[in-house]
């Protein structure tokens, strides 16, 4: 669902700063708010009553503007900061602009390029046409986020290029300066996608590759030295083992087709962690070679009884391949929402997850389950139950 957002005037902002181009600029303050009181059955061996930020959609605010330079072309800037309402810290590592940061030039006629931190290709053509991440939060993410459809990671130093719509076809690509000095390659991130609408129907499709993962991607602030056994992927046993991984690659697809009332969608995805073993990228305690492999597919349903009343059904199955001494993996994972609409900006909602995990982790042990956003049950079931409230500005 799209944010609504205040617009400071220019006019103001002109005022204050003693300029004389009124009309040709603007900045837009804008925000989101999210916190609920919930339940989980099995937080690393017991339940908890608690409250969460950020379930739902991420809580937010920030700064974006667009200057009208002429001939179609425009300066643009966004500047986004992701907060956790309870505790009132930044989140994405303590960073000022976690969420994004970037500045750039779009143009009618030959796109938008844009430099700084930035989504990637799957979430900017494949997440953005999942609605389960919008209308049944993050706790129905793909196991640990691991492809990033929850989008959870961001690609820092990075020039992004999105063309304008062609007969309903949109294309980009986005690339990570790597920044190691005498490796070229290292660290760096690049991903490309393709976006399609016609009336009803919506598809998109993109592949991302990583260098070094465990300090590039699975981290909001890069190590970049060499030799590094920092394990930044301890925060889902699901692929926390894999943190040696020379390379990353995942490719997804996502579908939807509305009929009256109701939006059905499709999304596959497939994750590898390729050429383990290499220890200049993180721990390998295993000794694991190889590659580790993913396979999810989802369904989701939206449904809206009236305009104020929404619900989801979201199911999704992940495959783990296993690779070494590490078995196979199943994550069956099932969530519901249901959604009042108090205003165009104001809503309040429950949402429930449960997970049951089955197999072998990428620890080695018995695969346990772990909903996106939460500590890693002590079994291989897990439960999330959330009463929220939501406000957009």
């Amino acid at each position: 669902m799209p944010i609504k957002i205040k617009t400071i005037s220019a006019t103001a902002l002109i005022a204050a700063c003693g300029a004389a181009h009124a009309n040709t600029s603007s900045v837009t303050l804008y925000g989101l708010i999210d916190y609920g009181v919930n339940y989980t059955s099995n937080s690393a061996g017991g339940r908890v009553i608690g409250g969460a930020s950020g379930i739902m959609q991420g809580s937010r605010w920030g700064f974006k503007g667009v200057e009208d330079l002429g001939s179609g072309l425009s300066a643009i800037f966004q500047l986004e900061n992701g907060f956790d309402l309870g505790k009132g810290t930044a989140l994405q590592g303590g960073a000022l602009f976690g969420r994004q940061a970037y500045v750039g030039l779009a143009s009618k006629t030959y796109g938008t390029v844009t430099l700084g931190r930035q989504y990637d290709s799957l979430v900017t053509f494949v997440e953005s046409r999942m609605n389960s991440a919008n209308y049944a939060g993050g706790t129905t993410a793909h196991p640990g986020d691991l492809d990033n459809l929850n989008n959870s990671k961001r690609v820092n130093n990075s020039v992004k290029y999105t063309s304008p719509e062609f007969s309903g076809l949109t294309v980009g690509g986005v690339y990570g300066l790597g920044g190691q000095a005498g490796d070229f390659a290292r660290n760096q991130i690049w991903s490309i996608g393709a976006g399609y609408e016609y009336g009803a129907f919506s598809a998109g499709a993109a592949y991302m590759n990583v260098r070094n993962p465990n300090q590039s991607f699975f981290t909001a602030t890069p190590t970049n030295v060499a030799g590094s056994a920092l394990n930044n992927m301890t925060a889902s046993p699901i692929y926390s083992g894999y943190a040696s991984a020379h390379s990353y690659q995942a490719v997804a697809a996502a579908g939807r087709y509305t009929v009256g009332a109701a939006t059905f969608g499709l999304v596959y995805s497939n994750v590898q962690f390729k050429n383990l073993g290499d220890t200049s990228s993180g721990s390998n305690p295993l000794r694991l070679t190889g590659t580790a492999k993913f396979d999810t597919g989802e369904f989701n349903l939206t449904y809206f009884w009236t305009p104020s009343l929404a619900s989801e059904f979201v199911y999704s199955y992940t495959h783990g391949s296993g690779v070494g001494t590490i078995g196979s993996s199943a994550y069956n994972n099932l969530s519901m929402s249901l959604d009042y609409y108090l205003s165009k900006r104001t809503d309040i909602y429950v949402l429930g997850s449960t997970e049951f995990a089955s197999g072998t982790d990428s620890t080695g042990h018995a695969a346990r389950a772990t909903l996106n956003a939460l500590t890693a049950s002590s079994t291989n079931r897990q439960t999330f139950v959330q009463l929220g409230i939501r406000h957009k500005f």
